[in-house]
């Protein structure tokens, strides 16, 4: 799955999921904007994959933010040589029952997944139409969106809402070559889950080990997580797919958890 001289960006890419997307695009050959809200994690990460600069680099970014994305985006594009790929992939997480989901917290989550899904497409869009060399977008999902799970109320709803934009972006890029699919992990052992673990058990009053057995893993085939590299292999896949027959897809990728 070569990626050789296209430009591929990747929010939330300064570590978890997005950085495992970042080195594997990297090894494929491809020229990476690391962007994350963190813009000295950016760039530290950017450095450790290419300390020349020259074909990685690391750009700050609040994805909920119009200015710092097109901002972002145009510096990105001028540097590298304009944008093929975008990896959505900055998420946070906040879980508590519905019934007392603090509305602030509620808007926070749904700006970073679908206001920064939106920004950040809409920026990839106008660069790849205006190159005429097509492009991929591809989202990050989640098995959550297909299912959904206790305590997770806007999270579910965002991921859920990824599918519905994904499908719009296929039909409106097809005639410019710009593909949109989205990947639907399982449970990854990221930083972001490690945080879910305490905070679960603590809800549903159960231990830490029944959170990961009985409600994170219960579902899979055999009881694992998936890996970084699982979902990192399966954005490379899309994103080296240069035909309008793969789009508006979404690939679960979960150890069986959720199977269509």
């Amino acid at each position: 799955m070569s990626m050789k001289d296209k430009v591929a960006v990747i929010t939330g890419a300064a570590s978890g999921i997005g950085k495992g997307i970042a080195e594997a695009f990297v090894r494929a050959g491809a020229k990476v904007a690391v962007a994350d809200l963190n813009a000295e994690a950016a760039a530290a990460a950017a450095k450790a994959l290419d300390a020349t600069g020259q074909r990685v680099i690391g750009v700050g970014m609040d994805v909920t933010s119009e200015a710092q994305v097109d901002a972002g985006m145009e510096k990105i594009a001028a540097t590298l040589g304009g944008i093929d790929v975008l990896v959505s992939n900055a998420g946070v997480q906040i879980v508590a029952p519905l019934d007392d989901f603090d509305f602030a917290q509620w808007k926070k989550l749904l700006a970073v997944h679908l206001d920064g899904a939106f920004l950040c497409t809409r920026a990839a869009l106008r660069h790849m139409y205006a190159q005429k060399r097509g492009g991929s977008i591809i989202y990050m999902g989640s098995v959550h969106s297909k299912e959904a799970s206790v305590l997770k109320a806007p999270y579910v709803t965002a991921k859920h809402g990824l599918i519905g934009l994904a499908k719009v972006v296929a039909k409106e890029g097809a005639a410019h070559g710009v593909r949109a699919n989205v990947i639907c992990p399982g449970f990854v052992r990221t930083p972001l889950v490690e945080k879910q673990i305490p905070e679960q058990a603590k809800e549903l009053g159960i231990s830490e080990a029944a959170v990961i057995k009985n409600v994170m893993l219960k579902q899979t085939v055999d009881g694992e997580f998936t890996t970084i590299e699982d979902v990192a292999q399966a954005t490379l896949f899309f994103a080296s797919f240069e035909s309008n027959a793969l789009t508006g897809q979404s690939l679960v990728v979960s150890h069986g958890w959720f199977m269509q």
